[in-house]
């Protein structure tokens, strides 16, 4: 696949070397376009050795071969990576002012902006205006990710992570090929039924890519992270759950073709590309949010950590202590809704959704981890459970762990792992795609 990488003049340009690196290693052949501002933040020589090509901002560079329009109208993809709002501002007003603007105009590919600059310049309504622009027309304007920007400042603007423009990248030009695969094969498929995508030049891994989108035209609910039930205006009841495996499987369900809902308990990593974040904090108000999400949903799964219990009155002002050091602070509790129980019984005798579960155990003196699972599995009613053994070091905010599946429809339990949340997160999904036929 003929890839252009356009890079413009911000801090994040150096994060653009790595996103060069994938897509020059998954054996596709790169063009990196940088605009002369890019260039005072990484030199030529750089994008020169690592996608094997001479570098140029300017329209004049062998002029003889009219690279202002030759590079547009061969490339398969264009991805700029960082797009800055001025590079944003020209590509939506059509300005040619140098050669990746004129690359801009020229590509009939598609076109995946990954933003990066400060909060307040994403969020002023010129830039916001220009991204309705550029997404009207076609281009794929992937959102910002939030966290530490350039000095001191945080909030949303932050480029993504390289690995994440590199998917959702991959998905842009996926979604276009398996369509007209279906097209060429003459088959009835609707656009909205999975297909036989055929891929581009590339690694296999980019071929696995494009062939996995099963979810295409599917809707996925994910919760992830844990709740937090308050006690006063500054203290709370939580767990430690980082959410880190409810995002890994919201990216690949995205990457998969599907509509993603992520409903987000207190998560503070960045949003996958492709995805819908809806933001709770308690239980009820994750209960409330994946309930509205399901009614339009194939799959939920439910990978957060709701908490079981509430305190049963909050204090309005913050809880003092005592002047009597010995004495004793009593809460007292009183039960949270059992989310998937309740998803289950409003299923009325259909299998649709198909819901997956979620069991973080600890084995004890009743019974070993297993058996506290199967006897969660028979209550919930749920056509997945993802069994996890937890304890101190083990699964919350670690990046592997082991997971066992249990299947309401067979005895067989797969154990996955030790692996990454990345295999975990496909496991699960595979089964879905199973249970959705």
């Amino acid at each position: 696949m003929r890839v252009v990488v356009g890079v413009s003049g911000g801090i994040a340009a150096y994060k653009a070397c790595s996103l060069v690196r994938r897509f020059t290693e998954g054996g596709h052949d790169v063009t990196v376009v940088p605009t002369a501002a890019a260039l005072r933040f990484v030199g030529a020589p750089t994008w020169a050795a690592l996608s094997g090509k001479p570098v140029s901002t300017e329209v004049w560079t062998d002029v003889h071969e009219v690279p202002h329009v030759r590079i547009g109208q061969s490339a398969d993809l264009v991805v700029v990576a960082p797009a800055t709002a001025d590079i944003m501002a020209k590509a939506a007003a059509g300005i040619a002012d140098d050669l990746l603007t004129n690359t801009l105009l020229t590509a009939r590919c598609p076109v995946v902006f990954a933003p990066a600059m400060h909060t307040e310049m994403w969020e002023h309504p010129a830039t916001q205006a220009n991204v309705e622009t550029l997404r009207r027309r076609g281009a794929h304007v992937i959102e910002p990710a939030e966290g530490r920007l350039t000095g001191a400042d945080s909030g949303k603007g932050r480029f993504p992570e390289p690995e994440e423009v590199y998917a959702a990248a991959l998905a842009t030009v996926a979604a276009p090929a398996a369509e007209a695969a279906g097209s060429r094969d003459g088959s009835a498929q609707s656009a909205d039924e999975p297909g036989p995508v055929q891929a581009g030049a590339g690694s296999a891994a980019d071929s696995a890519a494009y062939e996995r989108m099963g979810l295409r035209g599917r809707t996925v609910v994910v919760s992830a992270g844990g709740t937090r039930e308050p006690l006063d205006p500054v203290r709370f009841l939580g767990n430690r759950s980082s959410g880190k495996q409810g995002l890994a499987i919201a990216e690949d369900a995205a990457r998969r073709g599907a509509r993603v809902v992520l409903v987000a308990a207190n998560v503070d990593l960045p949003t996958p590309p492709g995805v819908t974040v809806v933001p709770v904090e308690t239980t009820l108000e994750l209960k409330d949010a994946v309930e509205a999400a399901a009614r339009e949903a194939d799959a939920v799964v439910m990978a957060a950590a709701p908490a079981d219990f509430r305190p049963a009155s909050v204090s309005e002002s913050k809880i003092k202590k005592g002047s009597d050091p010995d004495a004793a602070l009593r809460l007292e509790l009183v039960e949270n809704p059992d989310i998937v129980r309740g998803l289950v019984a409003s299923r009325d005798g259909s299998r649709r959704p198909v819901i997956v579960s979620f069991a973080a155990e600890t084995g004890d003196e009743s019974g070993t981890v297993m058996d506290h699972a199967r006897v969660k599995f028979a209550k919930k009613g749920s056509d997945l459970q993802v069994v996890n053994e937890v304890g101190r070091g083990l699964a919350f905010g670690r990046d592997d762990n082991t997971v066992h599946l249990l299947r309401r429809d067979t005895a067989e339990v797969v154990t996955v792992g030790p692996a990454g949340k990345d295999v975990v997160a496909a496991a699960v999904l595979d089964v879905i795609e199973e249970l959705l036929g």
